[in-house]
């Protein structure tokens, strides 16, 4: 028996680390269940280097991980999203371009571990704070019988784990 596969968009302002790390978290535990992507509104450059290390140190994929702007999934020819989280603390109140298919739009508000300034280890540490939040977040949304949810239960669902911490 085929079961649906869910396309994911996790969106912050840089693309940079919580978006990217979002889209490895449910891209390794949603394997055949779900498909995420990640953008930003401004995207970086390059992904956060610590993002990237802590990744790697979980032993999780991060090949052809970058940056991208929400642009790429607002085309016609985009994949079709029935899922768009934003992760940043700002994201709420940022105007999203309308997705075709209208998703499901959800705010996980997660604090920017870029900006936290101190020791390495600090900055470390913010970085795997997120990184947790964000898995503790995911691995509640893949427990969820989507197919079997009405769209207001599945919505008040989502945004309950949004209050996780």
């Amino acid at each position: 028996m085929s079961h649906p596969e869910y396309n994911v968009l996790f969106l912050c302002t840089g693309n940079a680390a919580r978006s990217l790390m979002a889209e490895v978290i449910l891209n390794t535990g949603g394997r055949g269940w779900f498909h995420a992507f990640s953008a930003g509104s401004h995207p970086m450059e390059h992904a956060h280097p610590m993002a990237i290390e802590l990744l790697d140190k979980l032993d999780l994929p991060t090949g052809g991980l970058r940056p991208k702007s929400w642009d790429e999934f607002a085309k016609p020819d985009a994949p079709k999203m029935d899922f768009v989280f934003t992760v940043c603390d700002a994201a709420a109140g940022e105007t999203c371009p309308i997705w075709p298919g209208a998703p499901m739009s959800i705010h996980w508000g997660v604090p920017d571990p870029k900006i936290v300034e101190g020791t390495e280890a600090e900055k470390r540490l913010a970085f795997s704070e997120a990184y947790r939040m964000l898995n503790n977040r995911i691995s509640l949304f893949l427990s969820l019988p989507i197919a079997s949810l009405d769209e207001m239960t599945l919505r008040n669902q989502l945004q309950e784990i949004g209050e996780t911490q």
